[in-house]
């Protein structure tokens, strides 16, 4: 019986460092909800004179 003494003092030793564990935080607490801002469609076009910025060339990187 003695070890029992010591679980119980050890969970009391630990409760006072730890405390309790937070409260539960409901999903719709952690979901926030916006009003999408106006979207331009020609923003999103393509525009095959703009397109190779947008890709990575080593022969252009080195100035070849």
């Amino acid at each position: 019986m003695e070890n029992h003494g010591a679980v119980d003092s050890a969970a009391a030793v630990r409760h006072a460092r730890f405390g309790k564990l937070p409260e539960r935080i409901r999903f719709e607490e952690m979901v926030e909800e916006k009003q999408a801002s106006a979207h331009d469609p020609a923003r999103d076009a393509y525009n095959p004179e703009a397109s190779w910025t947008s890709f990575s060339c080593v022969a252009a990187d080195l100035g070849l």
